[in-house]
């Protein structure tokens, strides 16, 4: 792409917008009737052990983003630490997920609208799934800044009548003191045995984070704004998460909660119920944003998606279409149109609990090798004066637990998800085969079959993964006893 100008670039509050967008779409507006369903009241501990899973990892991604900082993201980072080949099966996954993300948006634009327009048909929901996503794509195209401004009104726009249901409902429960109890107590009445579905269900509502860093080259001085964005952002995302799952929960009893198909627009209009004319204003306020909140989301996901697959093509493994500038707008367009044609027949074809906990699985691929990357990427740093902020704080203890919860979410997505998610992983390889440079293949098979090779890595697996911490107190031993030989007479 055309180096952007000064001028052209996304500063602090740009970057910090796509985290938040990227996480808040449509997910806040459903997500308390998907995780009554499986819990009940106590659904408000997944929005929690969700919200610290999901820093844990961002994390990992703004660290990354730091020794890295380069236009695409995990696919970025893992290249860096391991060769084309490893970030490849990354960035491909990353952009399947990506794709299946955006995929849902329109499916939940046109059951949100039809909130408004009851009469809907299916003809006409698939009109304006198409003019929906014609109109983001378009945004994009016209370039990243233009696209960044656009996020930021969305943003701020999506969040005010969130921010409004939070602000009033805190009223209504003063005024109404006895509602949260009536509508929380019993607290688990389901039980805690659907704790992990509801886990990756409502973990899949904060994950987005990971595009605010594959734009990275668009970014000013990324080394220093991606991580204060990926902090900032997160801790916005997760306040809001809670606070609108516990307000929704308290204000709306769970059993008619999990049958709504508009959560948020039932509790809008319970929190502002002081009159008729009130309530329908504030079922409008929270129906009209969850129509911008998925736009937002949708616009964010698609300005980064578009440069993980520019990047994952400059490199040569992709096909060169992805890498072809416009002329007028220096964007990746024709990336941008082919993931928006992608995702437009997934809409139309697919399903949305099928498209979300597909892209979860292949999100919670990308994580273990983006903490995983972080580690080799910390490796290499020459001397103590070039450790990051964070290793110095919290050494290995971040991404090893980014490692291991990234893990427990792969499995609890099911045996189905788990086949077919590998299956998609492993057509990458052919792909690979294909776009790859000749040199590359070459080079690859040489230093996989080589002796040195094979060294370097039976090496290199005690400074990865749970091996990391035998490594660390073998490493702190060594140090013990040199130290202990010098100090003798």
């Amino acid at each position: 792409m055309k180096s952007s100008t000064s001028s052209q670039k996304l500063n602090l509050f740009d970057a910090t917008n796509l985290v938040v967008g990227g996480a808040i779409g449509a997910d806040i507006y459903i997500i308390s009737a998907l995780g009554s369903a499986y819990l009940g009241p106590a659904s408000l501990v997944v929005f929690i052990v969700a919200g610290v899973i999901a820093i844990l990892i961002a994390l990992s991604f703004a660290e990354a983003a730091a020794l890295v900082p380069k236009v695409g993201g995990a696919f970025a980072y893992v290249s860096e630490a391991w060769g084309d080949f490893a970030g490849f099966l990354v960035g491909w996954p990353l952009w399947i997920a990506e794709v299946a993300g955006l995929a849902v948006m329109p499916v939940a634009f046109v059951l949100y609208l039809s909130y408004f327009v009851p009469s809907l048909t299916v003809l006409q929901g698939d009109v304006i799934k198409i003019v929906f996503v014609a109109v983001i794509a378009y945004i994009n195209v016209r370039g990243a800044k233009a696209a960044g401004r656009v996020n930021d009104v969305l943003t701020i726009a999506k969040l005010s009548p969130l921010l409004l249901l939070i602000v009033a409902g805190f009223v209504y429960l003063v005024v109404h003191p006895g509602t949260a109890a009536s509508n929380l107590v019993p607290f688990a009445p389901l039980g805690f045995s659907n704790f992990a579905p509801a886990l990756i269900i409502i973990f899949w509502a904060y994950t987005g984070f990971e595009l605010a860093v594959i734009p990275s080259g668009e970014i000013e001085n990324p080394t220093k704004t991606l991580p204060k964005a990926m902090i900032l952002g997160m801790a916005i995302v997760t306040f809001f998460y809670i606070a609108v799952g516990f307000m929704t929960l308290a204000v709306v009893n769970w059993t008619s909660l999990q049958f709504d198909p508009a959560p948020l627009a039932t509790a809008g209009s319970v929190v502002l119920s002081y009159t008729p004319a009130l309530a329908l204003i504030g079922g409008a306020i929270l129906g009209l944003g969850a129509l911008i909140s998925i736009s937002g989301f949708d616009e964010s996901g698609t300005l980064a998606t578009a440069r993980l697959s520019y990047a994952i093509s400059l490199e040569g493994l992709f096909p060169r279409l992805f890498s072809r500038i416009h002329p007028r707008f220096g964007t990746p367009s024709n990336a941008i149109i082919i993931q928006s044609a992608i995702a437009l027949f997934a809409s139309l074809i697919g399903g949305l609990t099928q498209l979300i906990i597909f892209s979860a699985f292949n999100l919670a691929f990308v994580y273990i090798a983006t903490c995983a990357a972080v580690l080799t990427l910390r490796a290499r740093r020459q001397t103590d004066s070039e450790r990051t902020y964070l290793e110095r704080l919290t050494g290995p203890a971040i991404p090893i637990a980014g490692i291991i919860l990234s893990v427990f979410l792969m499995y609890e997505c099911g045996i189905t998800t788990i086949a077919f998610g590998i299956v998609s992983i492993l057509i990458g390889i052919p792909i690979y085969v294909l776009y790859a440079p000749r040199t590359e293949i070459t080079t690859l098979k040489r230093d996989f079959y080589s002796t040195e090779a094979i060294l370097a890595r039976s090496t290199h697996t005690q400074k990865v993964f749970l091996g990391y911490l035998v490594y660390l107190l073998r490493k702190a031993v060594a140090r013990a006893l040199s130290r202990d030989g010098r100090q003798k007479p």
